[in-house]
Order: structure tokens, then C-alpha cells, then sequence
């Protein structure tokens, strides 16, 4: 940029870069008396030049700009028209009473959702039950792998640290009182009711649950889902059912692999407290019993039946836009684990009605 008796001479490329280092020296001729803006020499103009261009021009009175050549003349044309429309008026935020209401219609709308997504999936379950020719059973297996094997390394870690840390917390108290014999008590219950089922259902929704709402969002995201229905094909019976027959089948064995790693945990620190094995495994079997292994891998055929069916209804209902498979993952890791929470809560209250 040259300057010479009020013009202001402009050569080569006027791009971004080159403009960001001549906005503020342009301005301040522009703003300090008549110029005029010669471009003949520019070689290049994208819009961020042609809008410091005009931008000076507006910038005092009797700015002009002179000697553009066709192709600068059309950019600041069309950055001229652009500048010129009138802009967005800024939206206003809805009063309280509004959003209110819109919150609850959203909640209702998504609830309705859910109740038929999960009419549609039993029709389809019972008719496979009808016609079980009709399932995929390399399908089945393949969930089978991903949603079970493959998550029991995870599972017997978690599993045998949590009983470690049971254990040994529970100790500490119960030592004061010379209880420790009643450790083993104590986490094998917990492990077998609650924290078995439980805490495999975490494994389960953040493993399983994330991977069938990144897995059907991207196909819904890539409409192939909508293939599938234009093709005659029911993607619940295609896609839902397999996942969701797996996540009901793999629960009930991921708890029982976390209890037992759990207990195996409990027997190693109360080994370390001094209490032999025969010791542990006699607290065991006389605290025990068959219905408490039985009405916790009860519970976790639900807790698999909700995350699974969760992880599909959010994949299938993942909008559009690069956020979608991300936002529809989040909703099933969420939607899964609060649902199990609360089924954990009814069963409780289930049980102690029915004295198990």
C-alpha cells in the first residue's frame, strides 16, 4: 500500500492474510480525510479484501474506489449487495411459561415415542416367536460376541477390584468390633442383589449401549435406515431385535462373572486378614441362597432389555448434522444407566412385597 497526495494505491493480492495486516493502516487513512482507493493494480480479491475495501469507502466522506478491474468490480458487487440486505433480527427467548410448556410437549412426544417403539419391538418379538425362521441367528451371535465376550476381561477387573475395595472398607469398621468373620457376609449379599446386576448393567450401557446408538445413527444419519423401509424391509426386526435378544442373553452372565470376581476379591483380602478360605466359603454358603442369585440375575435380563432397547430407540431417532451420532450415544449412555437405576428401585420394592 502506497500513499501518495489522498490516494491510496493498492497492488497484488488482497486476501484475507494480506487484509488483516492492512485493516488498521487503510482505516486510518480513510477515517482521516477524502482518499481515494486506486485497485487497479489488484490481482486478487476475496471477500475479506472486498469488504475492507468497502469498509474504507464508508469509512469518511468522498471515499471512492477507482480503477477496478471486472473481476474486483463483481466481487465488491456482490460483497456490496451482502453487506446492503438487511440482517436477522436476533430471535427472542421464549418466556418461562413457554419453554415450560414446550419442555413438557417435548417430554410427552418422546415418551409416546418410546411407548411405540417398544409396541413395535414386542410385535416383532412375538412374531419371531411365531416364525423364528425369520431371525438372524448370525446376527444374534455376532451381538452376542461384541456385547459379551469381549467385555468380560472388563467385567472380572471391575468385578475383582470392587470386592477388593468392599472388602477392605468393610473390615476397617467392622474390626473395632471383632466382626470381621462377617465380611463375607456382607459383599455377597451386596455383589448377588444389587451391585452384581448393577454395575454389569454400567459395563453394559457404556460399552454396548454407546456402540448400538453410534452403530444405528450412523445408518440413520446415511439414510440407510430409510433404504431398508423404501426396500420393504422392518429395520426392527433386522437391526433392534438381534441387539436387544443379545443384550437380554449377555447381562444375566456378565453379573454373575462380576459377582464372582467380586467374592474372589473379598476372599483374597480376608486372606490377607488371616481368615482361611474354608473360613470365607463357610460364611458364604450358610449367608447365601439360591433365591438371592436368582432375583438378581432376574433383574439383570431387564437391565440388559432396557439399555439394549434404549441404545437402538436413540440410534434410530439421531437427527441430522455432525453432532447427531455423538448426541444419540450420550442419550443412550444416560437414558440407560438412569434406566437401570430405576428398575433397580422397583425391584427392590418388588422384593421386599414378596419377602425374597
Amino acid at each position: 500500500m502506497t500513499v501518495d497526495s489522498g490516494v491510496v494505491t493498492l497492488a497484488g493480492r488482497l486476501d484475507t492474510m494480506a487484509a488483516s495486516d492492512l485493516w488498521p493502516k487503510l482505516m486510518a487513512q480513510a477515517a482521516g480525510g477524502p482518499v481515494v482507493l486506486d485497485v487497479a493494480g489488484v490481482t486478487a480479491l476475496d471477500t475479506t479484501g472486498a469488504t475492507l475495501l468497502l469498509t474504507a469507502e464508508a469509512a469518511g466522506s468522498g471515499n471512492s474506489i477507482r480503477g477496478a478491474p471486472p473481476k474486483v468490480t463483481d466481487v465488491l458487487e456482490r460483497v456490496r449487495t451482502a453487506l446492503a440486505a438487511p440482517r436477522p433480527k436476533p430471535e427472542k427467548g421464549l418466556p418461562l411459561l413457554a419453554r415450560i410448556g414446550k419442555a413438557t410437549w417435548n417430554a410427552g412426544r418422546n415418551a409416546l415415542g418410546s411407548v411405540g417403539f417398544l409396541g413395535e419391538l414386542t410385535l416383532i418379538a412375538l412374531g419371531t416367536l411365531l416364525r423364528p425362521w425369520r431371525l438372524r441367528l448370525g446376527e444374534v451371535l455376532r451381538h452376542l460376541d461384541e456385547a459379551g465376550t469381549r467385555a468380560f476381561p472388563l467385567t472380572l477387573l471391575l468385578g475383582f477390584l470392587l470386592g477388593v475395595i468392599l472388602a477392605f472398607q468393610s473390615a476397617i469398621p467392622l474390626r473395632r468390633f471383632g466382626a470381621e468373620i462377617f465380611v463375607p457376609n456382607l459383599v455377597g449379599i451386596s455383589l448377588l442383589r444389587e451391585l452384581g446386576p448393577l454395575m454389569a448393567g454400567v459395563i453394559l450401557a457404556g460399552r454396548t449401549g454407546s456402540a448400538y446408538a453410534a452403530e444405528l445413527g450412523t445408518m440413520s444419519v446415511n439414510e440407510e435406515v430409510a433404504a431398508l423401509r423404501i426396500m420393504g424391509v422392518d429395520p426392527m426386526g433386522l437391526l433392534v431385535l438381534p441387539r436387544v435378544m443379545a443384550g437380554v442373553l449377555v447381562m444375566p452372565v456378565l453379573s454373575l462373572l462380576l459377582t464372582l470376581a467380586g467374592l474372589a476379591g473379598m476372599a483374597l483380602i480376608m486372606g490377607l486378614f488371616g481368615f482361611p478360605l474354608t473360613t470365607v466359603m463357610q460364611q458364604l454358603s450358610q449367608w447365601l441362597h439360591l433365591g438371592d442369585m436368582l432375583g438378581g440375575l432376574f433383574k439383570a435380563c431387564f437391565f440388559g432389555l432396557a439399555i439394549a432397547a434404549i441404545g437402538c430407540r436413540a440410534g434410530l431417532g439421531a437427527g441430522r448434522g455432525p453432532r447427531a451420532v455423538g448426541d444419540a450415544a450420550t442419550s443412550a449412555v444416560v437414558g440407560g444407566i438412569v434406566s437401570i437405576i430405576l428398575l433397580d428401585g422397583l425391584f427392590a420394592v418388588l422384593y421386599e412385597r414378596l419377602g425374597w
